[in-house]
């Protein structure tokens, strides 16, 4: 085991650095001066201009930018904004929202997901399993804003159980409708892989040997059908909780939470390049360590799955 996670973090070691290059290409090498386009309309003075671009690197070739950046995300310094704030003190104030925001909808839609999808694959062509598929592909068929905008008029303003908005300091309480919404989709995606894996499991010749022994039903279902069909489900809920801690955009967006997917749009727009870049790398490093808890975390659902020499 040990062996196997030293080789899962020498390969993430090229492929942080293969990112991480494609993304400082993509903002600092296009076409433009990210600079000028700072000022707008405006047209400062050439020595302020040039001392902007010495201030962020921008007056060294392209490659010398780029180590400069990358050793200083391995220091743990993830530059300054074009605004003159650090990127580290912006990521130290969205990223826990963001981290509590995604937390409760995987939560939300681990619990939910599972739960429906089990019952549902073991009570295959019945009411409740066709209920459950309906309900799922309505959910799955819907785009995420118009969730967003219905669960704020039903629960927010007609019922006035959740506020619309989320509050100064996020707290938990204003983060579990937003967390609904997130996790909609992914319930229903959830919902139908459990589903489909319980149906296929419960078919194998360890479960028929398990009855045949004598087992109760109630033994056979959480130790031997539940536990062998999770495997592809903590897949998906490890590339989902990625997605949702860069990809909540719209959804912070509608419920105005201060976290990680509003303030990198709202750096895109403005052509914050330093911020945009450290954001992405954050995502990559995040995505990285999932993937490897993930892959650990398989030998534990199933201990067939060794990691070989």
């Amino acid at each position: 085991m040990a062996g196997y996670i030293v080789r899962r973090l020498l390969q993430a070691i090229p492929v942080l650095l293969g990112t991480t290059f494609l993304i400082y290409f993509m903002v600092f090498a296009m076409p433009g001066d990210p600079i000028v386009a700072l000022f707008g309309e405006k047209t400062p003075p050439p020595q302020v201009l040039e001392q902007v671009r010495e201030r962020y690197n921008l007056d060294q070739p392209f490659i010398v930018q780029y180590l400069l950046f990358l050793g200083g995300i391995f220091r743990g310094d993830f530059g300054i904004s074009f605004s003159g704030q650090p990127v580290s003190n912006i990521l130290a104030a969205t990223f826990p929202v963001t981290l509590r925001l995604a937390l409760l909808a995987i939560f939300i839609e681990m619990v939910a997901g599972i739960t429906i999808g089990l019952i549902s694959g073991l009570r295959k062509g019945g009411i409740f399993d066709a209920s459950a598929l309906v309900v799922s592909l309505i959910l799955i068929s819907l785009p995420v804003f118009v969730v967003a905008f219905v669960a704020q008029f039903i629960f927010g303003i007609q019922l006035g159980w959740f506020r619309t908005t989320v509050g100064t300091g996020a707290p938990m309480q204003d983060l579990i409708l937003p967390a609904i919404v997130l996790a909609t989709i992914s319930f229903a995606q959830i919902t139908r892989l459990t589903r489909a894996s319980v149906i296929e499991t419960d078919t194998q010749d360890f479960v028929r040997t398990a009855a045949s022994k004598g087992l109760s039903r109630r033994r056979i279902v959480p130790v031997h059908i539940l536990r062998n069909s999770l495997i592809p489900v903590v897949t998906y809920l490890a590339v989902d909780f990625g997605v949702l801690m860069v990809g909540a955009t719209v959804t912070e967006g509608i419920f105005n939470v201060p976290g990680v997917g509003r303030t990198l749009y709202q750096a895109i727009i403005r052509g914050e390049g330093p911020t945009v870049v450290s954001f992405v790398t954050v995502m990559v490093l995040i995505y990285l360590v999932i993937n490897l808890l993930v892959d650990l975390l398989y030998a534990v659902l199933d201990p067939r799955i060794r990691y070989a020499k």
